[in-house]
């Protein structure tokens, strides 16, 4: 297949719907595409991250709440959907590519009505309700995880594994070692990290945990931690009265490059964040946010922890008690450690932003082709 052919992706304004968007689209571009990026007002500025690439805004709302609430989404996603339909008649794309999200729906509808060729990515370990919403009408769904639920028996044969996209950055930490943890279990650094905004749980948890540590104990570890505006001086004051050694800021602009340096990640289990991990090849405690829509972040880090790459304590376990016994076990015993970020190692690599354009590229062959069009014989061929 030559390039120059347009490729449009659809997603969430979220971080985690918008980054795996731009790593396929830069797989995309770098194969001569032209590609452009339909999503909502938040997501216009993460878009804009990505030289070369239109971003267009949709109109969409979530399918939440009463009858009034819903009859209203129903409206919005009416009016996402001629949206969409006139900007297909501007950009022609020969496939569609949807992320999740509530403003990826109407495009998906929009794709799958027109018969072209259509793939949503589910990054969580569950099936999201926006994807769910289309999952019986594309062609393809690419699934981060082996075992993803809530996908419908009739659209299982359909189902590839592709891992979930994430940036380059991440993946050139792959190539770096695991750094070393020195004589005595001295020097084990830890890298928290709470999402976007830092999690208030972590603050409060893991400075105990420290503090009430043996001395002797506790200056085995270094701490590099992001933390909420509101949190931030009560846990440099706790740090330093144990005396552990802590850079803490409430916002990091070289993640890659502090989980390179990192032999232990204590963090949330967002999707992109598991993803992240297992490219970076570091091994997590992972406390899933207990409010995520679907308690997906329980099921993303069940499968990191039956890797062996990573430790699951849910947030009404992770007492400063729990994780001292944890961390302890950690100096004492480092291969621990070693053997988790090698588990991590093998979790990922998974190629998943050149899988995806991969996938891309055989199914506008098959429409080209004469394909049949969503949930045919070609398709499950394909996914198989």
């Amino acid at each position: 297949m030559t390039g120059g052919r347009s490729i449009l992706l659809a997603a969430g304004g979220t971080g985690g719907h918008v980054f795996p968007a731009i790593a396929v689209a830069e797989e995309l571009m770098a194969r001569g595409h032209t590609v452009a990026l339909a999503t909502d007002a938040r997501g216009t500025n993460l878009g804009k991250l990505l030289a070369g690439v239109d971003v267009h805004q949709i109109s969409a709302s979530g399918v939440r709440g009463g009858l009034m609430a819903k009859m209203s989404a129903a409206v919005s996603i009416g009016v996402g959907v001629l949206q969409a339909r006139r900007l297909f008649r501007k950009i022609r794309p020969e496939c569609v590519i949807g992320f999740g999200g509530y403003p990826s729906v109407p495009t998906m509808i929009a794709a799958t009505s027109r018969g072209l060729p259509t793939i949503i990515h589910e990054q969580n370990a569950v099936l999201g309700r926006a994807n769910r919403l289309v999952s019986k009408r594309v062609t393809a769904i690419a699934t981060s995880f082996a075992e993803t639920s809530g996908i419908a028996v009739a659209s299982d044969g359909n189902v590839v594994l592709t891992g979930n996209p994430v940036r380059a950055a991440f993946s050139a930490v792959r190539d770096q070692e695991y750094p070393p943890i020195g004589p005595n279990g001295k020097g084990v650094k830890i890298l928290v990290m709470g999402g976007s905004q830092g999690a208030t749980v972590l603050s409060e948890v893991i400075p105990r945990a420290l503090q009430e540590m043996p001395e002797t104990l506790r200056r085995r570890f270094a701490i590099t931690q992001q933390c909420r505006a509101e949190d931030i001086d009560n846990v440099r004051r706790i740090y330093a009265e144990a005396g552990v050694y802590a850079d803490l800021a409430t916002f990091f602009d070289d993640v890659p490059d502090r989980m390179a340096a990192a032999h232990i990640v204590i963090t949330r289990a967002g999707a992109s964040t598991v993803a992240e991990l297992a490219e970076a090849g570091r091994p997590a405690i992972l406390i899933p946010y207990p409010h995520a829509m679907d308690d997906h972040q329980t099921a993303n880090a069940r499968a990191v922890e039956a890797s062996g790459a990573g430790w699951l304590i849910p947030q009404a376990g992770f007492t400063p008690e729990a994780l001292t016994m944890r961390l302890q076990s950690f100096a004492n015993l480092q291969n621990i450690l070693i053997d988790a970020a090698k588990c991590a190692h093998d979790f990922g690599g998974s190629s998943a932003a050149v899988a995806l354009a991969d996938q891309a590229k055989t199914l506008m062959g098959v429409s080209l082709n004469g394909g049949r069009g969503p949930g045919t014989e070609p398709a499950r061929e394909i996914a198989a």
